[in-house]
């Protein structure tokens, strides 16, 4: 059973922080690089045939819901959440299901919530590593990888704030926390309007139908970086000298935990705001 609590000063000084955060977001506008990039990425796009188009976003979205499905019945989930769980009741024995957690101060959330981002950023980081030392198929399988890290450890940070992923809304909702973390730095606010607009008009439901499209023609950016990533990694493995494997291993193990670093920090500020909002609704 959720209770109603107090509006505290550290609470103030974290919706402080989210709000200064997200006019950080409003103010980015990239230089003049990056923005002759990004059109450049959109009418590349655009030049290709709509079917073309609607079947390479189609086959994003499939592996997003597929990864998603994985995750969602793997005991791994069910092990992480009952380590949740666990953790939450060294601070309050009364903790029963993860709403509860939503009785836990904002600190108390953020040092679960650390645990469990930390934690997949150094997958991250090791994944890029075997990546860089690795041959043709770590080299294929290391996106599909990545994105399984950073959609599961999103939906760890919504069940450590409280907001349990078992739920359909709470699932399609981490999805579009991990679009709008991976869209360029100057598109990252329209993002974060969409899911704060999504959370005005928010309908629960039991049935999805399918109908929900995530992935974006501006994800092209992420995965440009991802093949230039692979060609550098590349590149150093025809050099015959002992120091570039450890130069491609580094490569592809900062690209990783760098990825990873900004998705699960736009998801912290995202479910820090929704429990703050939750608990300033209940004060008013």
């Amino acid at each position: 059973m959720r209770m109603i609590m107090n509006w505290t000063t550290r609470d103030e000084a974290v919706w402080n922080e989210i709000v200064e955060w997200e006019q950080k977001l409003l103010d980015y506008e990239g230089n003049d690089l990056q923005t002759t990039y990004i059109k450049w990425l959109d009418r590349s796009f655009a030049a290709f045939p709509t079917e073309w188009q609607e079947v390479f976003l189609s086959k994003l979205d499939q592996l997003l819901f597929q990864i998603q499905s994985l995750l969602q019945g793997s005991q791994i989930q069910e092990d992480a959440r009952e380590r949740i769980l666990i953790s939450a009741r060294a601070f309050d024995d009364s903790v029963a299901d993860i709403p509860d957690l939503r009785n836990l101060t904002i600190d108390q959330l953020h040092y679960l919530n650390r645990q469990h981002s930390a934690r997949h950023r150094l997958y991250a980081f090791i994944q890029g590593g075997v990546t860089g030392k690795g041959g043709f198929l770590s080299a294929i399988a290391d996106f599909p990888i990545l994105i399984s890290i950073n959609i599961r450890a999103i939906q760890l940070t919504a069940m450590s704030y409280g907001f349990d992923v078992k739920s359909p809304y709470e699932t399609m909702n981490s999805l579009k926390v991990f679009h709008a973390a991976l869209l360029p730095n100057q598109f990252k606010i329209y993002g974060w309007k969409k899911l704060l607009e999504d959370l005005k008009n928010r309908q629960d439901f039991y049935f999805d139908d399918g109908s929900e499209k995530l992935a974006d023609p501006l994800w092209l950016n992420e995965l440009v970086k991802q093949f230039m990533k692979l060609l550098a990694i590349n590149i150093f493995k025809k050099k015959e000298n002992e120091k570039y494997p450890l130069i491609r291993m580094v490569l592809g193990a900062n690209w990783n935990y760098q990825f990873t670093k900004k998705v699960t920090e736009y998801a912290e500020k995202y479910y820090q705001y929704r429990f703050l909002l939750e608990k300033k609704s209940d004060r008013e």
